[in-house]
């Protein structure tokens, strides 16, 4: 028996993705839609609405399926590498759309400020990430860094190399931000910790640590608000 492989233009019209789209515009289609949009194809008799519905069943969602690599996603039934390159494809986009910023400097005058910047970044993180802001005297970001990638439930990072890359852009300022991949932001008591070295660590080099954010899924905690700081 030939293998068949089935294509979103097998649907009816009126259930086909992108028609749905162009007729009653992005927002309208579900998750699994979009995907089956990226994917394109389906594979031996499934198609790519069952596929992209499978995939968010396996990674638990969007959040789980943006930090899958490549490798990750052709383990998966019905991806091959074309499907995976094209689907990270699709994630990068959204990713440097959210992180994209006008011409004009970005300037930091409120924890939310930095946090708009850094939200979309971290949320759907299964590893914790630390990120810093670079700031200079008039609190505009000059720069960002990615310094550390932790385990499930841990960050490694250390004050020499927070200040290590403050001093190489000649910052005046950094604000520390960081994910937790459980969505709750909830400071630890690590986090605590990690911010008052940093503190000691900053007033030893003169380079001020104005906050440290605690990024969860929808909402994210300062600790300067919270009087850690």
């Amino acid at each position: 028996m030939e293998s068949q492989t089935f294509m979103l233009r097998d649907l009816p019209h009126e259930e086909r993705p992108r028609e749905r789209m162009m007729h009653y515009g992005a927002e309208s289609l579900s998750q699994a839609e979009l995907l089956a949009i990226l994917l394109r194809t389906g594979a031996q008799s499934e198609s790519a609405i069952h596929i992209a519905q499978r995939l968010l069943g396996i990674t638990g969602g969007l959040r789980g399926l943006a930090d899958l690599s490549i490798e990750e996603l052709t383990t998966i039934k019905g991806i091959g590498p074309a499907k995976a390159v094209q689907l990270k494809a699709g994630i990068e986009l959204g990713r440097r759309m959210a992180n994209s910023r006008l011409t004009e400097p970005v300037i930091i005058r409120s924890p939310q400020d930095a946090a708009e910047i850094l939200t979309e970044q971290l949320r759907y993180l299964q590893k914790e990430h630390f990120i810093c802001l670079f700031l200079n005297t008039k609190n505009h970001v000059i720069a960002q860094e990615t310094l550390s990638m932790g385990s499930l439930n841990a960050s490694i990072v250390h004050p020499r190399e927070v200040f290590r890359a403050a001093m190489k852009c000649s910052s005046a300022a950094i604000i520390c931000a960081h994910n937790h991949p459980s969505g709750d932001p909830t400071p630890s008591p690590e986090d605590i910790s990690l911010t008052s070295r940093l503190m000691q660590a900053g007033e030893i080099v003169g380079i001020d640590v104005l906050d440290h954010l605690v990024i969860g899924d929808s909402s994210f905690v300062s600790l300067k608000e919270k009087g850690y700081m």
